[in-house]
């Protein structure tokens, strides 16, 4: 196996961030040629093209995008590892990238990441929000370390992962005072014919939901359906309609809308995974967040019975 020409890796990596061989000519201060000559050289070497024409530019072929992912962090622990020598720190930046579903709720995200808060080293996070499959593609190409989510690994993904479970928790629902007061029956049975926003199709806790309220006995009036859960509880602190949250967040999220806590119940249980490629972990801030399970110590202390309204916020 050939040895990898680093050289040839920044070229591609120049041109990669550019664009074009023009631009990264006139970065690298080398010729147009060389750099043209080089690419093909890299690209014979590794037996794939990593560049396709596209006008005028140059767009990253599968291939390309796959070694534009390991470039970027080899070049970035370059620049750290720079830093390092030039400022002598006693210890090396961890560098932690999770993607979280956008249909896990931002203070949820907080809390399962909040375990790697307390690793001795420092650690620098990058967050991305998306969808379930776009963010599980990019933990295949290795952009990131771990996949925040509320359902395991779905069956039909050709992405090779593993789940680690992070806990669960039951959970509370909520409304603004107004709306509580104009449905006025004890919980669950207020929800009964009563406006609910609900999370979108694509999340786990949906359906669970729907099959809740029909053991309940209640049929709310869907008002809303949502994939971001920060915009559901906008929308819930509007008025707009009652609304679910885990109830391990529940006292933060009646402190952030200004909310009633109409009830809880334990028997929709909100569970929480994040998903690897790894089946042994060994990032230490993602172990960190494995082991803690910081949701599975929580148990909702609230009753199914209606609560009284948390004081607003001092």
């Amino acid at each position: 196996m050939a040895v990898l020409n680093y050289k040839h890796l920044h070229y591609f990596w120049v041109v990669a961030k550019t664009g074009s061989i023009a631009r990264a000519s006139e970065q690298l201060h080398i010729t147009p040629q060389t750099i043209s000559g080089q690419l093909s050289l890299f690209e014979e070497i590794q037996g794939e093209a990593l560049f396709e024409k596209s006008g005028r530019n140059l767009e990253l072929t599968e291939a390309g995008r796959i070694v534009l992912a390991y470039a970027e962090e080899i070049f970035s622990l370059g620049q750290e590892l720079e830093q390092l020598l030039q400022h002598h720190p006693t210890e090396r930046t961890v560098q932690l990238r999770v993607g979280v579903s956008d249909a896990v709720a931002k203070a949820v995200a907080y809390k399962l990441l909040e375990p790697a808060l307390s690793l001795p080293q420092t650690l620098k996070i990058h967050c991305r929000e998306g969808k379930l499959d776009d963010l599980l593609t990019e933990l295949a190409r290795h952009k990131l370390d771990i996949v925040i989510t509320d359902t395991p690994m779905p069956p039909s993904s050709k992405v090779r992962g593993f789940n680690h479970p992070l806990g669960e928790c039951g959970l509370s629902f909520f409304a603004t005072q107004a709306l509580r007061a104009a449905h006025p029956k004890p919980f669950p049975a207020c929800l009964d014919g009563a406006p609910i926003l609900l999370p979108g199709e694509d999340s786990a806790l949906r359906s669970r939901l729907m099959h809740w309220f029909e053991l309940q006995g209640v049929r709310p009036r869907i008002a809303g359906e949502f994939d971001d859960s920060a915009l559901m509880g906008t929308f819930g602190a509007a008025g707009v309609g009652f609304f679910a949250k885990p109830s391990a967040i529940a006292d933060m999220v009646m402190r952030q809308y200004d909310l009633e806590l109409v009830g809880s119940t334990e028997d929709i249980q909100e569970q929480f995974y994040a998903i690897s490629v790894q089946r042994k972990i060994t990032h230490p801030a993602v172990l960190a967040i494995s082991q803690a399970r910081p949701l599975s110590t929580i148990s909702s202390k609230k009753s199914d019975q209606p609560q009284g309204r948390k004081s607003k916020r001092t």
